[in-house]
């Protein structure tokens, strides 16, 4: 396991070593220190997928934004 999560890391492989992680923990088997160490790696990836979820709100937003209230008035008939 490595300290910090690499901060090039994509949404779609931090969100799929996420997963692979919580199914070790939830799989059981593995020593106190394994457990902690997996569950710190599981917050550092939790806080990627975050980060470019709130990106990805902010891009959209932005963009919404830029249409006017006129255009997305008519969009939502």
């Amino acid at each position: 396991m490595t300290g910090k999560v690499d901060e090039t890391l994509g949404y779609e492989q931090a969100r799929d070593e996420l997963i692979e992680v919580v199914r070790r923990l939830e799989a059981g088997g593995t020593t106190l220190e394994e457990s902690l160490a997996l569950w710190e790696r599981g917050e550092e990836l939790a806080k990627v997928c975050r980060r470019w979820l709130e990106g990805a709100r902010a891009r959209l937003d932005a963009a919404l934004a830029e249409e006017g209230p006129e255009e997305v008035d008519a969009g939502a008939e």
